[in-house]
């Protein structure tokens, strides 16, 4: 059986002010759905297209339920989350076959 990956993953819009979360079994390809504005909505309205931050789960309940508080928090609760990890908030698509990304929020 092969392995699977889930990603609870926020992107940002070009001048940082915008925060968007999300959930994807294919991060690379959500990431194109969105810079190609096929998402319609909120992220296509806010150009949110910069992937800032990013957590990989093996089960798909876990992604869910960390999705659901991460988005329950407050907005300075969410930047602590992504400047700690990505201090400069740089484009993290680029590498992301190289990095993996986790919680450090326990």
């Amino acid at each position: 059986m092969q392995n699977r990956e889930y990603y609870v993953y926020i992107l940002m819009n070009w001048n940082k002010t915008v925060i968007y979360i999300g959930i994807t079994g294919d991060l690379d390809e959500r990431l194109k759905q969105h810079r190609n504005r096929k998402i319609k909505g909120f992220t296509e309205k806010y150009h949110t297209d910069r992937l800032v931050y990013y957590e990989v789960f093996e089960y798909i309940y876990e992604a869910i339920e960390r999705e659901k508080q991460v988005k329950g928090w407050s907005r300075g609760k969410k930047l602590k989350l992504i400047f700690n990890l990505n201090p400069k908030l740089e484009d993290l698509s680029a590498p992301l076959a190289n990095a993996r990304f986790g919680r450090d929020d326990k």
